[in-house]
């Protein structure tokens, strides 16, 4: 099973916009990465992202670009300071793929507690507008098959 983590785009800072839009960059690279999967085959049947403006917005643009059959939605747990342990729980039980788009440092501890057990661990420097995809061996453990960020598909 593959499964993808994805860290919201570039946000404008909350001193300047309180919901956090994306900025025109953010928007850019999210679009960017969003057509390098979609040209390379990528298919995705769901996308959730933590309901957060800027990671909906870069979930937004992820959805219209591979269009997941079982659509884009909110869901729980994906917040900066949640605890990766519920998603481990859940990707533990699940064979469905999918797709999450959230934001440090929740997605960090969540791909380091799949990777080695440790959520404080950090194995993976996210980017903004990256996506890293992960999959889990007939064992139950999991590696790294790839990470795709925007600096990598200009």
């Amino acid at each position: 099973m593959r499964f993808y983590l994805v860290q919201h785009a570039e946000a404008k800072p909350e001193t300047e916009d309180p919901e956090r839009h994306l900025t025109e960059r953010g928007r850019e690279d999210s679009k960017k990465v969003a057509e390098f999967l979609a040209a390379h085959g990528l298919a995705v049947p769901r996308i959730l992202h933590s309901g957060r403006t800027r990671a909906r917005e870069t979930a937004e643009i992820l959805a219209e670009a591979l269009r997941p059959p079982q659509g884009l939605a909110e869901t729980d747990g994906l917040g900066p300071m949640d605890e990766p342990s519920q998603w481990v729980q859940r990707l533990r039980e699940s064979q469905e793929e999918l797709m999450l788009v959230g934001q440090l440092p929740h997605l960090s501890r969540l791909a380091s507690s799949l990777l080695c057990g440790d959520p404080e661990r950090q194995v993976i420097a996210f980017r903004m507008a990256g996506v890293v995809c992960l999959e889990r061996r007939e064992d139950g453990s999991w590696w790294v098959r790839w990470m795709v960020t925007p600096d990598l598909v200009a």
